[in-house]
């Protein structure tokens, strides 16, 4: 038999699934970007999941997990544990459905998760300090109380509703030949790569399925390599979302069938994409939907053709995005930090000043140290936050200021 036919998970499933989402989810809207589309050499297109309600794909796996319930399950209720995404979409479906929902969050969550998850009617716990702790305590809840739990990615009903968005792609983008998503359990990376690889098949077309991870949080790139579940020792990224040591057995069965390739990127890779979504696409993403911009910004993705990116989630933490902004500023060579020492005479910051203003580069933060463990008598720390205008600007400042004497370090 074909291997399609023989995944855990098929097209007729996610169909069914997406019977079920009908009246539930909005069909996200497909924008274009002229901007990508020059870098790359090709028509790029963002699935706009981040406009989806409770601001994800999430919601439309949780649901369809949710309505195949029986009776006696939905009065029971339902555990899950999320960073956010998964929390908030388990919380939307549990209250269309009038099913009770308790959901554990690791105890750092960004608050706007933590607020958007209980204004939709969920009981919250705080517990662990990451996913991998809050999933195995609401594994736990759920053994002990008898509610059902509903896996962030490890189902197949969960996979068959994530998959509902390559359906959409398709019907929205019949010409597309690749297509990028992040990955972080699997769950969409798998359920997407079922629907366009099934229906693909069915055109006699052959259409690239890419997942992009965080290089500090990939799981995938191991286990593929390995034909097994590797874990990581450590996770660490800004890209919460996708924020998984370990991939799920159900969705790796499938991705190591189905999946092209599996890539990664860098935190400022992460931050410049931001960035451009912010600037140019007028999008505000999260950093795990930003992967596969990043992707294709770092030149990642040979080849890609007309090209489909899928914009996971649209929930960040203003106060990330605040980090964000001015990381991918940095990255850009749009903002540097320098801390030099000084005479601690009259007039040495005034010669910092003068430079600076000569070469067209603004400050917009400075702090003056006199007192500290590696300043001598008579000298003065200063570190000046500067606005600049790109690498060769912020080289051109650096080089005036080493002309005049000065010994600028750049701090990252």
């Amino acid at each position: 038999m074909n291997t399609l036919e023989t995944l855990p998970v098929t097209l007729d499933d996610v169909l069914e699934a997406q019977r079920l989402l009908e009246g539930i989810i909005m069909r996200t809207p497909v924008e274009s970007s002229r901007a990508l589309g020059r870098m790359v050499g090709g028509d790029v297109f963002f699935k706009c999941e981040n406009l989806q309600r409770a601001g994800s794909f999430k919601v439309r796996g949780a649901y369809v997990r949710m309505a195949k319930l029986s009776a006696e399950d939905k009065k029971r209720g339902v555990v899950a544990a999320s960073a956010g995404n998964h929390a908030q979409g388990v919380a939307v479906a549990a209250k269309s459905l009038g099913i009770k929902a308790r959901i554990y969050m690791p105890l750092g969550v960004a608050l706007p998760k933590l607020a958007a998850t209980r204004s939709h009617g969920a009981e919250v716990i705080l517990h662990g300090h990451n996913v991998d702790e809050a999933l195995a305590e609401a594994q736990r809840y759920a053994d002990e109380s008898g509610m059902v739990f509903v896996h962030p990615f490890d189902n197949v009903d969960v996979v068959s509703g994530q998959g509902t968005v390559g359906l959409e792609i398709l019907e929205q983008i019949p010409n597309v030949d690749t297509v990028l998503m992040g990955v972080g359990g699997g769950g969409l990376l798998a359920g997407v790569a079922v629907a366009i690889k099934a229906r693909a098949r069915e055109l006699g077309r052959e259409i690239r399925i890419i997942g992009v991870q965080a290089e500090n949080a990939a799981a995938y790139p191991p286990s593929l390599a390995a034909d097994a579940l590797v874990p990581l020792k450590k996770v660490s990224t800004m890209a919460d979302g996708i924020a998984v040591g370990r991939p799920g057995q159900l969705p790796f069965s499938i991705i190591r069938e189905l999946v092209d390739d599996v890539v990664t990127v860098s935190e400022d890779s992460l931050a410049r994409a931001l960035i451009f979504l912010l600037e140019r696409a007028k999008m505000v993403v999260e950093p795990a939907g930003a992967v596969g911009v990043a992707a294709l910004m770092d030149g990642k993705i040979e080849n890609p053709g007309t090209t489909a990116v899928i914009l996971s989630g649209g929930n960040i933490d203003p106060m990330l995005m605040l980090k964000v902004i001015q990381r991918g500023l940095s990255a850009a060579g749009r903002y540097m930090t320098v801390r030099m020492m000084l005479d601690d005479r009259p007039g040495s910051l005034a010669t910092i000043a003068r430079i600076i203003a000569e070469n067209d580069a603004n400050v917009t933060g400075l702090d003056h140290t006199r007192v500290g463990g590696s300043i001598s008598m008579g000298d003065v720390s200063i570190t000046v936050n500067l606005e600049t205008k790109g690498h060769e600007h912020c080289e051109q400042v650096l080089g005036a200021l080493r002309a005049e004497g000065f010994q600028p370090i750049v701090v990252h």
